[in-house]
Formats: C-alpha cells, sequence, structure tokens
C-alpha cells in the first residue's frame, strides 16, 4: 500500500494543476482585452520631442482616445491629436535601447497597449483649422483662421504665433487638417510642409485619435480639454 498515492495528495495536484490552468486563462483574458483596449479604445503615446511646450513636455505619455473617430467624429480646432506621418514629417530614425531585455520588456507592454512604441512613426501637434478654413498665418501677426485672430493661451511663453515660419494664407482642403504646435519657434509643423505634394495639410483619415490626458510622470497627471473658444 505504501506505493500509491493518498488521496489527499491527488487531491492536493489537481487543484495545483487547476489553479495554473485558471492562472493561464487570467493571463489570456488579461491580454486579450489589452490587445482590445488599444486596438479599438486606448492607447498610450510617448512625447518624443519639445515641440508642444509648454503643453506636453518631452518624456511626457498621453492617453488617446482611438474610438470616437469609429462613430464618425472628425477632429475639431483646438483639439491635441496624434496622426500617421503624411509623409516626409519625420526623417529621424527613432532611439532604441540596447538591452536585450528591456527591449524585450518594451516590445511587449507596447505590444499590449501599455507602453508606447519604441519605434512609432507618429506625430502629436494641435488641429488649428479645419477643412474649408482659411489659415492665415504672417510675421508680427496672430494666426488668424477665417480672418478671426485666434486667442491662443497654450503657445509656448517665448514663441510667436507665426514669425519663424510665416507661410501666408493658405486655403484648407475638405478632409484635411491644418495642424501646428504649441512651442512654435521649435515644431516642424504644417508651415514646414507647405512645399511638399500635401500641402502641409494631414489627412482626417491619419489621425489616430485625440489626446485627452497626461498619465506620465505622475506629477504631470493632467487632462487636455480641447480648447474650444480659442477665437477671439
Amino acid at each position: 500500500m505504501d506505493g500509491l498515492p493518498s488521496p489527499a495528495g491527488s487531491s492536493g495536484a489537481r487543484r495545483s494543476r487547476r489553479r495554473r490552468r485558471e492562472v493561464l486563462m487570467l493571463c489570456g483574458m488579461v491580454l486579450i482585452l489589452a490587445l482590445g483596449i488599444k486596438t479599438f479604445f486606448v492607447q498610450a503615446f510617448s512625447i518624443p520631442s519639445s515641440s508642444m511646450q509648454d503643453t506636453l513636455q518631452p518624456g511626457d505619455r498621453v492617453l488617446v482616445d482611438k474610438l470616437t473617430p469609429w462613430f464618425g467624429a472628425t477632429p475639431q480646432r483646438g483639439e491635441v491629436v496624434v496622426f500617421r506621418d503624411p509623409g516626409g514629417w519625420l526623417t529621424e530614425p527613432a532611439h532604441q535601447t540596447r538591452n536585450p531585455a528591456l527591449r524585450f520588456l518594451n516590445s511587449t507592454l507596447s505590444f499590449v497597449g501599455l507602453m508606447p512604441s519604441a519605434d512609432e512613426k507618429d506625430l502629436i501637434k494641435r488641429v488649428i483649422a479645419v477643412g474649408g478654413d482659411t489659415v492665415e498665418c504672417r510675421r508680427g501677426s496672430p494666426v488668424k483662421v477665417n480672418g478671426i485672430p485666434l486667442k491662443e493661451p497654450y503657445i509656448f511663453r517665448s514663441a510667436t504665433p507665426c514669425d519663424d515660419l510665416p507661410v501666408g494664407t493658405v486655403k484648407v482642403p475638405p478632409d484635411h487638417l491644418w495642424v501646428m504646435g504649441d512651442h512654435r519657434n521649435d515644431s516642424w509643423d504644417s508651415r514646414a510642409h507647405v512645399h511638399e505634394p500635401e500641402g502641409g495639410f494631414v489627412p482626417v483619415d491619419h489621425v489616430i485619435g485625440r489626446a485627452f490626458a497626461v498619465v506620465w510622470p505622475i506629477p504631470r497627471w493632467a487632462a487636455l480639454p480641447a480648447i474650444e473658444e480659442h477665437q477671439k
């Protein structure tokens, strides 16, 4: 009888196997949920440069609403949006860590949407004008949309609205956006691409979503409301 397993031992082994299966199932459900959230609802993005200061700082992590566009909503003036490169806006390769363990961890977390991708090819700017609008950007003057000067409280404290890259008057085509960084003197935005095929305009279908919150670092937690009343 000594060679037979005790009933208590067999029961314990079954409980252990069941527990492992439950843990694996839970991990699988969490992974599927995270992938679903990343694909359809919310995704994290990293701020790589100073072009959106002081609203966003380099190294900030923002959450982007990807759900609203599924219901046909289009970007509005004053919103901060993340969009795919229309072509030629990004010229420098993204930096990646040399540490293989950290690279694997970053890749895993970005795959499920918990961290921004190290090689993401997206940009973040503020929507200044939408399809059908006329934009005036002249040296020594505020930006005007449809002839109305913009009140832009978000502009970086030492920046000027248009002095460094004046482009005159442009008409935004339908289904496109005119975007600019809040740090006008340090932003390679629509103004810098007016002579390229897209004319500096961003196709609406390139927009991934609206940035609605800063979530990292913790001391900078804040909502990013759309500046709806940004005209005098």
